[in-house]
């Protein structure tokens, strides 16, 4: 059993979010013109943000938007949760979304098999070329993956997936290829900040 009828929602709204990267630009000034000065990006606050339902964390720069979606499913509709923040004058958006699967399924699926699944689609979904690809885990022991990819636009996807108590959560930055270096150990920060909360 697989699980390629779910991720297409997911990976359909990581592209909008994606595309809408924010653009740096020098603000427009009245007075007379001087020497120009370098911009350089604004430093977001990082916070502590806790999911609503308290299943995971994670340090985001500022509250994310959450948005919800339903999505038909051969399982019957399953909801997407998605959780996103985007820096002002920073080309990057920093994604956490999340889909639960049913008790039964969630009990009976392979692991490795979902995360696999999850990284074909990503990529064939983005048409994007894969960079590089490791077995992770969570630091409470879920199976994960860590992949990076790269789509035809030069957006580069930085993301790591992890399968606990019946859930698949995608951690993600994506950022431009111009801002991708100044920001990497950020992104690495980010991704590793992000811990699953077991329910008791």
């Amino acid at each position: 059993m697989t699980i390629k009828g779910l991720l297409p929602l997911i990976v359909a709204t990581l592209l909008c979010s994606g595309t809408a990267l924010v653009d740096a630009r020098q603000p427009k000034n009245s007075v007379a013109p001087t020497k120009p000065k370098i911009s350089q990006p604004v430093q977001p606050k990082w916070k502590l943000f806790t999911a609503p339902d308290g299943r995971f964390s994670i340090l985001m720069p500022g509250v994310p938007i959450r948005n919800t979606q339903a999505q038909k499913t051969y399982m019957g509709v399953i909801n997407l949760e998605l959780f996103v923040a985007q820096p002002p004058k920073q080309e990057v958006a920093y994604i956490v979304a999340y889909n639960e699967f049913p008790y039964s399924y969630g009990q009976m699926a392979n692991p490795q098999e979902i995360l696999n699944n999850a990284q074909d689609l990503a990529l064939k979904t983005t048409k994007s070329n894969l960079i590089s690809q490791r077995n992770i885990r969570s630091s409470n022991g879920h199976p994960g993956k860590e992949i990076e990819y790269v789509n035809s636009g030069g957006k580069i996807t930085k993301t790591r997936m992890y399968f606990a108590q019946g859930r698949l959560y995608q951690v993600m930055a994506i950022s431009s290829k111009k801002q991708h270096k100044t920001l990497a150990k950020t992104i690495t920060g980010y991704l590793n900040s992000f811990q699953v909360v077991l329910k008791t």
